[in-house]
């Protein structure tokens, strides 16, 4: 698990294993520094987190790093602490015990090898982020960084600017071997998912799972696509069959992946892994008081305080959002409106051309506009002071989504429904699918390699004269502490969202933006491996046993998919004209027929559990022992003080031979 790192650590205490790193400001005071080494290493009964961490010497520079690491006992304690879920002896899924440690798969002596280095990881920064503050007023050497009992260290040394960063050491030839078998050759085969979770854990692995599936799942909708858009060059009217495959196929892949996700999710331990009350977020503030429910001592906020912040302040800023973002579309149709006049008038090739350039400006201006308000976001989600971390990422997602879905599909609503223009539909949706990859690309994945690989030149010059490379550690520490940091799967679903709404909502007027949208993933699968190997820190692990807040999100686009595809049938001058041939309403008909598609989509959704058969039953199996043993428990106890009632327990027994 950690072998990599025994030649690295020489200067360092024998059996220490550097996982995590920390970096202080250069200026940070020697009693601040003294007094957060001594409170990561107290005990844990003393209020500290009981981990091991060694300075780090940097010659020539006047840094304060530390490695932070753990003996094996703490991890595995830490690990039943989290409530890890690991496979017993017997094959099943079970927490974590120390105490029954022997009793799970691959524990072998002392257990060195059993947990992963990124779980091991996630347990130091687990007990980093939960070191509080016990008397103290304030950190040593800075009376401005009040403190107060409850508060957590890491996040008031983090906003005070004492320290600086946290992050977790890769693990070298761990990393060449998933490169290896990941990125190195392009080929059209399946990632190397679990090895993906075992190095980033379950969020990270999760995301690439998602993407392979979506890819996958793309593939018969192009196919279908590619054949029907052969057939059917420039006739808009008949795009019924296309339209009908595409319900179906945006309301059976979300079934399917749900069970997959399911799982892998069963496999990796997470979809069994209690969660326990959620400790408030590094970033929340308030006064101090005691949890109802836990008992302890941390910050509380009036939740009317709160939403306040959110009525008055959050609600308005989005609509006003919107309301510009609709009025740029509207400056955006008057541009359309004047190119197709000069064409008119002028019909050159360049008149031709210009006929694209509103398009691809409104597609720029779309991205631009998302990217400034994604910032807005995030600061207006912070300011409300959510105090779960599930909770500030449900406010950030829906602020994002409303906004993304109005800027990025409000203007193909409009192209379709009010002026009833197919072909600008096809070209708007072309140039919207093109522009957003083309940024996608060049923001996420180019720019930041670049970037990356001009720091790396720049610290290998200065790190290699010192040592003449002969201590990797401190090379690796000095590259990594300079990557950029990875901000999670968050742009990355949000990339998926968008695409799936393209496809879903309006390809049955361009079934090419399947194909394009294929191409896109299988480069996105590459890139963004790339990326997060060699562009950015290693991130810590998360546990997860879904996708979280997105899988609502991809299935209330598929609801409004239902009633867009059914819409547009109802346009159809074909259908319009055989159902007046039937003596029908078409207006009436398509909302009858969508309205039986949601129906039946709710059906399947009912049919098709959210977990395959044998994993219910293995739930369902370790549900019915936990019973059994608590009522084994129980009445033991009870046994226990019926015995101690009556006195026997403290009768002795009669000296032998007497």
């Amino acid at each position: 698990m950690l072998r990599g790192f025994s030649k690295d650590v020489s200067h360092l205490d024998h059996d220490f294993k550097p996982l995590v790193v920390m970096e202080l400001a250069k200026d940070a005071k020697p009693e601040a520094r003294e007094w957060l080494v001594s409170r990561i290493s107290a005990h844990k009964r003393d209020g500290g987190s009981q981990l091991l961490i060694r300075p780090v010497a940097i010659p020539d520079e006047k840094e304060h790093i530390y490695v932070v690491g753990a003996s094996t006992k703490r991890l595995l304690l830490g690990a039943e602490a989290v409530g890890f879920v690991k496979e017993s002896e017997d094959g099943s899924m079970r927490p974590f015990l120390y105490s029954n440690r022997t009793e799970f798969k691959n524990f072998y002596g002392d257990g060195d090898d059993f947990l992963t280095m990124a779980e091991c990881q996630y347990i130091i920064k687990h007990e980093l982020d939960n070191l509080r503050a016990q008397d103290e007023t304030h950190i040593p050497g800075y009376s401005q960084a009040k403190l107060y009992p409850g508060k957590s260290i890491v996040r008031r040394m983090q906003t005070s600017g004492i320290l600086l960063q946290i992050f977790s050491l890769h693990d070298r030839d761990a990393l060449k071997l998933l490169a290896k078998d990941w990125y190195h050759h392009v080929r059209i085969s399946h990632q190397p998912i679990d090895e993906i979770r075992h190095y980033f854990g379950d969020t990270i692995g999760l995301y690439f799972a998602f993407l392979e599936y979506f890819t996958w799942a793309l593939v018969p909708m192009a196919s279908v696509g590619l054949l029907y858009y052969s057939f059917t060059w420039e006739s808009y009217d008949n795009y019924v069959v296309f339209a009908m495959f595409n319900l179906v196929w945006a309301t059976v892949i979300l079934e399917v992946w749900k069970r997959y996700s399911s799982t892998l999710a069963y496999r990796w331990g997470s979809l069994l892994m209690k969660r326990q009350f959620e400790e408030p977020r590094p970033g929340f503030h308030g006064v101090l008081g005691t949890n109802p429910v836990t008992g302890k001592r941390e910050p509380t906020y009036s939740s009317l305080k709160r939403q306040l912040r959110m009525y008055l302040i959050s609600v308005p800023f989005v609509c006003l959002s919107l309301y510009l973002a609709l009025y740029v579309m509207m400056i955006y149709f008057d541009m359309e409106h004047w190119a197709l006049q000069y064409h008119q008038e002028e019909q050159s090739l360049y008149s031709t051309v210009m006929m694209y350039v509103p398009s691809t400006v409104y597609a720029i201006v779309i991205e631009i506009m998302n990217r400034i308000y994604r910032y807005a976001a995030e600061f207006l989600t912070s300011y409300e002071n959510h105090r779960l971390e599930s909770s500030f990422q449900n406010h950030l997602v829906l602020k994002v989504l409303v906004f993304y879905g109005v800027n990025c599909f409000a203007s193909l609503f409009y192209i379709a429904f009010v002026m009833y223009d197919i072909p600008l539909l096809k070209q708007s949706l072309v140039c919207l699918l093109l522009v957003s990859q083309f940024f996608n690309q060049i923001f996420e994945t180019f720019l930041p390699y670049w970037m990356q690989k001009r720091s790396k030149r720049q610290v290998i010059a200065k790190v290699k004269p010192i040592k003449e490379g002969t201590d990797t550690l401190l090379e690796q520490i000095k590259i990594e502490k300079n990557m950029a940091t990875y901000l999670g799967t968050f742009d990355d679903y949000l990339e998926l969202y968008l695409l799936f709404g393209y496809v879903s909502l309006f390809s049955c007027v361009f079934p090419a933006a399947a194909i394009l949208v294929v191409l896109n993933n299988i480069s996105e699968m590459y890139t963004d491996a790339l990326k997060i190997c060699r562009v950015y820190k290693r991130p810590f692990a998360e546990p997860s046993s879904s996708i979280g807040v997105w899988m609502l999100a991809f299935e209330t686009l598929g609801v409004l998919a239902v009633v867009t595809n059914c819409a547009l049938l109802g346009m159809s001058p074909q259908i319009k004209a055989t159902l007046q041939d039937w003596h029908l309403d078409p207006f009436l008909t398509a909302i009858t027929v969508e309205h039986a598609l949601l129906a039946l989509k709710c059906i399947l959704a009912f049919v098709i559990p959210d977990e395959p058969h044998d994993i219910r039953v293995k739930l369902a199996r370790l549900e019915f022992e936990s019973l059994e043993a608590l009522k084994e428990k129980q009445q033991l106890k009870l046994s226990h003080e019926s015995l101690s009632e009556d006195g026997f327990e403290k009768e002795k027994p009669f000296p032998s031979g007497n």
